[in-house]
């Protein structure tokens, strides 16, 4: 079995096929130093934390992760507060850096004896259609190398080679730009609330979400195509502030910006997620928005449902599990895009002609306000909102 990249999605799989006896190796195209350090997401589902305890993979977000169960709202009619882990079903997030989730899992899977092969950039997956593909993979000496199995996960990514080898045909692409762009912001600060901040602005929507005790994540909307270094950290600060609403609510904790990139709101889901002997998870199954923290969530959960049919088909001879793999998943799939274009929606003016209409603009006030006093529709956001 090849897995095709080391994150969430590929080192969940990989962990639970050598559990199981599968042998696999990981390729991956960065370095080990790189892996584990890249900063993602950081909110865990209840669910997810559930399978990663299950399969004996939590010990490090239980000692160091915290449960958060609060979001706060602030606009211009006011902020409240929706302590969304006593509604619904009554479940929190757990907030753990994913780079550490990341480091938790290959410590794991290379103890145990499993293989990875860093700096291994995989080019073609071959022969996907046939019971014996194979992977096409530069080595960091330039050398191109073959590896042959009976299955390949492709865990790479949406702009990795398993997606790109999909042959045309294989699979259709549902894609939708949420014409929404973010300036995401990674703080060497304390988080400036005990909750996950969403303020909705006529400038544009800002974000704050904790990581760690010393560690902020913010978003700020920007224009499409701004440079990640167009802002000052000053202007950054004064446009958080602004639309935080800081001088009504209280200061932000300042502090050196780390790391920032613009993201482009935009989703896009594979269907089928098998063509032959080629399975996907992860971001190469589908790419949602990081307006619910979905991502790394989907990723775990179509991880542990790929290695379950997976170790039926080659330990115990039956593939009736790889047969239902992409439909199982993609119920999964729909669902969260369902909710996450909701929160777009929630946060955001509309884009396009439309995009000043005084009736899109009433309309998501009189959602916020329905969260706000509606204990039924507080109840359905719980549920989505932590739920995959």
């Amino acid at each position: 079995m090849v897995v095709l990249g080391a994150g969430p999605a590929g080192l969940v799989l990989a962990n639970l096929l050598h559990g199981s006896g599968v042998d696999c190796v990981v390729l991956e195209r960065a370095g080990r130093a790189h892996v584990q350090t890249r900063a993602r997401a950081g909110f865990l589902a209840a669910n997810t934390v559930r399978i990663l305890d299950r399969h004996g993979l939590a010990e490090g977000l239980r000692r160091r992760g915290r449960e958060h169960g609060a979001c706060e709202f602030r606009t211009d009619d006011g902020r409240f507060c929706l302590e969304y882990g006593s509604l619904g079903r009554g479940e929190p997030h757990t907030v753990y850096p994913q780079q550490e989730l990341v480091t938790d899992l290959l410590t794991r899977y290379v103890n145990a004896g499993g293989r990875i092969r860093f700096e291994a950039e995989a080019v073609a997956v071959l022969g996907a259609d046939t019971s014996r593909p194979a992977v096409t993979v530069r080595e960091p000496d330039g050398r191109t190398v073959r590896w042959q199995a009976r299955y390949v996960a492709g865990c790479d990514g949406r702009r990795g080679a398993a997606r790109a080898s999909l042959p045309p045909g294989a699979v259709r692409h549902h894609r939708l730009d949420h014409g929404v762009s973010w300036l995401g912001l990674l703080v060497e600060a304390p988080p400036s609330l005990d909750a996950v901040g969403y303020a909705v602005h006529p400038r544009g929507f800002a974000g704050h979400m904790a990581r760690t005790r010393d560690i902020t994540r913010y978003y700020l909307q920007c224009e499409r195509d701004s440079p990640a270094d167009a802002w000052s950290q000053e202007r950054i600060w004064e446009e958080l502030e602004l639309r935080m609403r800081a001088a009504r609510y209280g200061p932000l904790h300042r502090g050196p910006i780390v790391q920032r990139g613009v993201v482009d709101l935009d989703s896009d889901v594979l269907e089928p997620l098998r063509h032959g002997a080629l399975l996907l998870a992860g971001d190469a199954a589908s790419v949602i928005s990081p307006s619910a923290a979905k991502g790394a969530n989907l990723a775990v959960l179509e991880a542990e449902m790929l290695a379950d049919a997976l170790a039926d088909d080659l330990v115990r001879g039956d593939g009736e599990g790889l047969d239902r793999y992409s439909a199982r998943c993609l119920t999964h799939i729909w669902r969260a895009q369902d909710f996450s274009r909701w929160m777009i929606q929630l946060l955001h003016e509309p884009s396009g002609p439309d995009g000043d209409s005084s009736f899109h603009h009433s309309l998501r006030r009189s959602r916020i306000e329905a969260l706000r006093t509606s204990r039924s529709q507080q109840d359905w956001f719980a549920e989505n909102y932590v739920g995959v």
